[in-house]
């Protein structure tokens, strides 16, 4: 068979608030959506002539500046033979000549997950939520901060798959640091398709990594299935300022020839690996990214490829990264308003924060950037959930706090519907003038789905909340992630396929000798 046709486990039927919740979910019983259908416009701030000169500035890069493309002889012959200019590593390229390129990359596409019911589609109007990804350390309340171990990463995936509100598994959501670095990425992508059904990411940090994620995937959908349809995303990084190493193009490469999708993102820290100006870094980012697409487009004309854009901030004072600013949060919306003139699928923003602890300091900055990648008009938003000091930690209770949050960004991206229900004319006319609607028909049948119910906050009066305990929310999280990993269960898999990716794992760990770094 082609793709798992597995379905979600029953759930146990519940009542009150929970029943309400999956109700407003608006997807199968347990499920949620699996993704957002945006129902508000994005945020576009800058007129036409704006636009055109941060292009032609992302031109002149290419052109006279260029890029170099270091050890990689086979992407330095993709560019010779496309036209470009190479001199050794480095490439420059004519005005127009990437952009015409990235005609044949989709602007829309299916990410499949073996579940059916939770494929993702990236592009368009669509929005997908997916946990953060890469922190070497984690947290929480009860052991404080250290380095993740594949148990944590277990524990992540487990909790990404019980929340309504995200929509994909991730990626390298900690890195388990007690598996050897050349033998991790088989634990980590096994778990993801163990502990969840839904659609996730694999390796970059090696070519050979990378193939044999996209060969675990192969075990799961079927060779034929997989050459032709996206299962698998991989999460490439240029060098910034300008380079792009081997490592990352022979991964970004290997996606692209199985037909799979890279999400090509410059990482630029205004001051360091860019400038600190705004437009400035974004016309960097805007050269970097479009010659990370183009080159999937070599290596496989029609493959998916994802237009990705991580800017942030440092302090000048000191040198350290900042996060959740205003600087890059604005500057998302020129990404967004680049990466729809390319007419291709949109990774933008975050829920960043470089707060030690998931206090008001890491809601504040996460809640600027999240509103940013959504008016933005990113369709995969990578670090939704857990992202917590500077993106080296992640944190079990920010996890389920940003969880709740996203599931507040599902009614706010719905907008505002328009219908005889929704005007309330007939509960006028019942309730008049100097009344209360609060017993009304009309509240009584709509009262279940009328607003956004979280499970995270504290909404009794003072004197209840104060008498059971003054309990505050990073410590209720600590309860909610706790109770969720109790009560996960895992969705089925296919006993065949599963022995078949152990013993793929088992093999490839054969292999090689253990390397620590």
């Amino acid at each position: 068979m082609d793709v798992l046709e597995h379905t979600a486990q029953p759930k146990r039927e519940r009542a009150g608030r929970g029943a309400r919740r999956e109700q407003r979910s608006h997807g199968p019983r347990g499920l949620g959506r699996p993704y957002i259908v945006r129902n508000i416009p994005t945020y576009d701030i800058l007129g036409e002539e704006s636009l055109i000169r941060i292009e032609e500035t992302a031109d002149r890069i290419l052109a006279e500046i260029g890029i170099e493309f270091r050890d990689d002889p086979v992407a330095l012959d993709h560019w010779r033979r496309a036209g470009a200019m190479v001199d050794g590593v480095l490439v420059r390229f004519e005005p127009g000549m990437l952009r015409e390129i990235l005609r044949s990359a989709p602007a829309s596409f299916i990410q499949h997950a073996r579940n059916p019911a939770r494929s993702v589609e990236i592009g368009g109007k669509s929005v997908v939520f997916s946990p953060a990804y890469g922190s070497p350390f984690v947290m929480d309340l009860d052991k404080g901060r250290r380095y993740g171990t594949i148990e944590d990463f277990r524990n992540f995936v487990k909790l990404a798959q019980a929340s309504p509100w995200l929509h994909h598994s991730g990626g390298t959501i900690c890195e388990p640091v007690d598996v050897p670095v050349n033998k991790r990425h088989l634990d980590m992508v096994y778990s993801h398709i163990k502990y969840s059904d839904r659609a996730f990411m694999g390796s970059v940090t090696a070519e050979s990594r990378a193939e044999d994620s996209i060969d675990m995937a192969r075990l799961v959908f079927g060779r034929d299935f997989v050459d032709q349809n996206c299962v698998i995303l991989g999460n490439v990084n240029v060098n910034s300022p300008l380079v792009w190493d081997a490592t990352m193009t022979a991964a970004l490469r290997a996606y692209a020839r199985a037909n799979q999708a890279a999400v090509i993102v410059p990482f630029i820290l205004g001051g360091a690996m860019g400038p600190v100006t705004n437009a400035g870094a974004i016309a960097q980012a805007h050269a970097e990214t479009m010659a990370g697409c183009a080159l999937t487009q070599l290596e496989r004309k029609g493959a998916p490829v994802i237009y990705g854009n991580f800017l942030s901030s440092m302090s000048l004072r000191s040198g350290s990264p900042t996060f959740g600013t205003p600087e890059p949060a604005i500057g998302s919306m020129v990404v967004g308003q680049l990466a729809r003139r390319l007419n291709l699928p949109l990774r933008c923003s975050g829920n960043f924060t470089t707060s030690k602890l998931p206090d008001a300091h890491a809601m504040n900055e996460g809640t600027m950037s999240m509103l940013a990648a959504v008016h933005c008009g990113a369709n995969f938003i990578l670090h939704s959930a857990g992202f917590l000091d500077g993106l080296l930690s992640m944190s079990y209770e920010k996890f389920v706090m940003d969880a709740d949050f996203c599931g507040a960004l599902h009614t706010y991206l719905d907008g505002v519907t328009i219908d005889d229900n929704q005007l309330a004319l007939d509960a006028f006319r019942e309730v008049g003038p100097g009344s209360h609607f609060f017993g009304s028909q009309h509240t009584l049948a709509n009262y279940e789905t009328a607003f956004w119910d979280s499970e995270m906050a504290d909404n009794e009066p003072f004197e209840k909340w104060e008498a059971a305990g003054s309990v505050d929310a990073a410590t209720r999280a600590n309860g909610k992630w706790k109770k969720m990993l109790a009560e996960y269960e895992a969705p089925p898999l296919d006993e065949g396929i599963d022995e078949a990716l152990k013993d793929f794992i088992a093999r490839r760990k054969a292999s090689m000798d253990d390397a620590w770094y």
